[in-house]
């Protein structure tokens, strides 16, 4: 197994990783009769895309001996109705300005990105929308 998840009441959720004991807690979207006090599940799926990202990037880096160390990944999750799932994902990946990528490592990076396991498991009508800010 790979987590465990306990529904608590009102709208919330505690998701425990098993292998590490980490703990998310989730709540509902105010949108969505909640208090929006914690990650809702569908921040959560979009976050992990951005998550995903950054580690398979860091992978090809760590692998090719540079750094991506400090990119910062803003993520905007939109929804929509009818059914109300999510219509888009939104990430702006900014690398360090202290950092230089040649032409290779960017192209390398962005292959990379897109390509990711979580990208890939999403369904082809959730539009991703992702762009790449260098230095």
């Amino acid at each position: 197994m790979t987590s465990q998840v306990i529904y608590q009441g009102e709208l919330r959720t505690i998701a425990t990783h098993l292998q590490s004991g980490t703990v998310i807690e989730t709540d509902a979207p105010v949108d969505n009769h909640g208090k929006g006090e914690r990650f809702s599940p569908t921040d959560l799926v979009a976050t992990a895309l951005a998550s995903c990202m950054a580690t398979v990037m860091g992978i090809l880096a760590r692998t090719h001996e540079f750094s991506i160390d400090g990119t910062r990944f803003d993520v905007e999750k939109v929804m929509v109705a009818n059914p109300r799932r999510i219509g888009e994902i939104k990430i702006n990946i900014t690398f360090p300005k202290e950092q230089k990528y040649d032409e290779k490592q960017r192209s390398m990076l962005q292959k990379t990105a897109m390509t990711c396991p979580v990208l890939e498991s999403l369904h082809p009508d959730c539009q991703k929308t992702i762009l790449f800010i260098w230095p």
